[in-house]
């Protein structure tokens, strides 16, 4: 009888978070007492279907070391093969785990920047994979009235919403599946890795997310997540 599939998730933390207007790379950013990125890993690693947590990281990246891991255990690993892209990372730190994934193994990729990802989240997005051939990604379906603009900045067109949605992490993919659809795609083009396996022809599933899981991009937003952790009761 074959194994059941381990559930791996890998968290791509490279990036220098320019759009935060700080020197500290985004991912170190303080909230709520400790760093940013400290939030969704604990999370992960503290979830009992999740069997390793990969954190992909610039090389010479000082920060990770500096953190507290203390409750992850062996269950957390850095990888200092970060790339020059969110993709380059996820491929590069993919080829590094290899040897700790099977090709039916599911691969989380979340954001270092999502610091309210809770476990229902999790449990919402493995429940509704588990027989899928493919997988996935948490998302929500886009409730503003969207406008085109011109390059003026003036609105010329608005664009009908139905059927449209906001992208979250974790995006669960098989590994055999998201390894080779990285391998194939531009991946200077790839900005999340539903849009590689897309390209291959599949049909990712979306799976309702929560408005509370949001990424922080700019530095009014950890405010926010501030407040939806003490809500949370993470604090």
């Amino acid at each position: 009888m074959p194994s059941q599939p381990k559930h791996v998730a890998l968290i791509p933390a490279a990036g220098s978070g320019s759009r935060m207007g700080s020197a500290t790379p985004k991912q170190y950013a303080p909230l709520a007492g400790r760093p940013l990125i400290e939030h969704a890993v604990h999370t992960l690693c503290r979830h009992p279907r999740i069997d390793q947590v990969f954190v992909v990281l610039a090389p010479g990246d000082r920060g990770f070391a500096a953190c507290d891991w203390r409750g992850c255990g062996d269950k957390l690993m850095p990888l200092y093969c970060g790339g020059e892209t969110r993709a380059a990372s996820v491929f590069n730190g993919l080829l590094a785990a290899n040897d700790a994934i099977d090709g039916n193994d599911w691969v989380l990729v979340h954001d270092a920047a999502r610091p309210c990802l809770t476990a229902a989240d999790i449990d919402r997005l493995l429940a509704a994979l588990a027989d899928h051939d493919v997988g996935g990604l948490l998302a929500v379906p886009v409730a503003d009235t969207l406008k085109r603009a011109n390059v003026e900045g003036e609105a010329v067109h608005t664009e009908p919403r139905e059927h449209l949605w906001r992208a979250q992490t974790p995006q669960m993919f098989r590994y055999r599946v998201l390894i080779e659809a990285l391998r194939r795609a531009d991946i200077a083009a790839v900005t999340d890795e539903s849009s590689a396996v897309e390209q291959t022809g599949v049909r990712p599933r979306l799976v309702p997310g929560s408005e509370a899981n949001l990424k922080v991009t700019y530095p009014e937003d950890l405010a926010l997540a501030e407040r939806i952790l003490e809500r949370q009761g993470e604090r």
